[in-house]
């Protein structure tokens, strides 16, 4: 790769006007289709996000932006990523109108302004359709993957994507083919924390190919955008690059399937949440907290919903357990106690694992060196294969 260059961006917009859009008959930059352009040393590359059922009609135009990529002054390695856009959905319903009755009623609660509803604690505000514990029809594990593994959390900030990374490195430890979906497209960290980067290529049967390090498949949003760069995208356009994600991946072949994909999700309940539940079918997932209550509420929610989606929950992971005193080795609760074992016997699944604030571990995600491969017998990396040991049981994954 030449490091000493950096392509120009306008040139590079004003080489993408010249491909003309066949719909609108404008250039890509005017008409749209140029999403998060990314621009490295000696490469290029954006998404370009379509209409459902458009990707035929549109693929021959993917191909001929790579190319004026290409021949752009500085450009070694383009890459152009072409997803379908997902709909934004029927509109809410309206707020119901107060009967007859209930108006002549003289306890009830006055009457509310024109167009304003009240709303109550624990009240369903539109209809769901995640509300029946039944896996989503359309659920489907990616080719030859023969177990999926979601890593979640409800709320940012509790270790969820340096729990991902360590587990995936633990399993890689046991002899499995493991896979790592880093989900988390407005925060990718899998690149930093695995200290893998480049440009993922096309598999002859028009797939991704996902990088490799220490063992494991990697597919990350944060290979094809500038780290640091904000991902300024609706929850349709990021929904649809998780999508390509989860099914546009050459994660395994049938000679040698991947025996389980780590899917690091985003922390929250929302848009790539759903998606990702609604079309990858999940075999269980592992939910991460922090011994302090607000995190545990958070927590409680993120289960809540893999609950209501008839997914396992397969364990909890209690990160930030404790803080070990330098000079005596005396576990301090930094963040409280036994709130993550409490939360785990309510929802009658096992404790995977406490994990210790850890220098090392914090200097190993840094170094992009998980401390599974080159420490295993660290604390937190013997604490981490302990997790993947009985995840590997009871998801009856055979060693390798």
């Amino acid at each position: 790769m030449n490091t000493s260059r950096l392509p120009d961006r306008d040139a590079l917009l004003a080489q993408l006007e010249g491909v003309i859009d066949p719909r609108s008959g404008k250039g890509l930059v005017s008409a749209g289709l140029v999403q998060g352009l990314s621009v490295r040393a000696g490469r290029a590359g954006f998404m370009m996000e379509v209409a459902p059922g458009l990707l035929e009609l549109y693929e021959p135009l993917r191909a001929q932006a790579e190319a004026v990529l290409r021949q752009t002054p500085g450009v070694e390695q383009a890459q152009v990523v072409l997803t379908n856009a997902e709909g934004h959905g029927a509109p809410p319903p309206q707020p119901a109108q107060r009967t007859a009755k209930a108006a002549l009623d003289p306890l009830a609660e006055p009457p509310l302004a024109p167009g304003v509803t009240r709303v109550r604690r624990g009240a369903r505000l539109a209809a769901d359709p995640q509300a029946t514990p039944s896996p989503p029809p359309d659920a489907l594990r990616p080719a030859h993957v023969r177990r999926v593994i979601a890593v979640a959390s409800g709320k940012g900030g509790v270790g969820k994507s340096t729990v991902s990374v360590s587990l995936a490195a633990a399993f890689a430890g046991l002899g499995l083919r493991v896979g790592l979906l880093d989900a988390d497209v407005y925060g990718p960290s899998a690149p930093r924390m695995l200290g893998v980067d480049g440009d993922p290529e096309y598999h002859p049967e028009k797939k991704l190919i996902p990088l490799e390090a220490w063992g494991i498949k990697v597919m990350s949003i944060g290979f094809m955008v500038d780290e640091g760069a904000p991902m300024i995208w609706r929850g349709p356009m990021a929904s649809s690059a998780v999508r390509q994600m989860m099914h546009e991946v050459a994660w395994g072949f049938e000679e040698e399937p991947l025996d389980v994909l780590i899917v690091d999700m985003p922390p929250g309940t929302g848009d790539i949440q759903l998606t990702l539940i609604q079309k990858m079918k999940l075999d269980g997932v592992v939910i991460v907290t922090t011994p302090q209550e607000i995190a545990l509420i958070d927590a409680r929610r993120a289960a809540s919903m893999f609950q209501k989606t008839a997914t396992p929950i397969l364990g909890l992971i209690e990160n930030m357990a404790y803080f070990a005193d330098p000079a005596t080795g005396t576990p301090i609760p930094i963040f409280g106690q036994g709130g993550g074992a409490i939360e785990a016997e309510r929802l009658g699944v096992p404790m995977l694992g406490q994990i210790p604030i850890d220098v090392a571990l914090r200097q190993a995600c840094d170094d992009g060196r998980p401390l599974g491969a080159t420490a295993p017998d660290s604390g937190p990396a013997r604490a981490f294969r302990q997790a993947a040991e009985m995840l590997r049981t009871r998801l009856g994954l055979a060693r390798g």
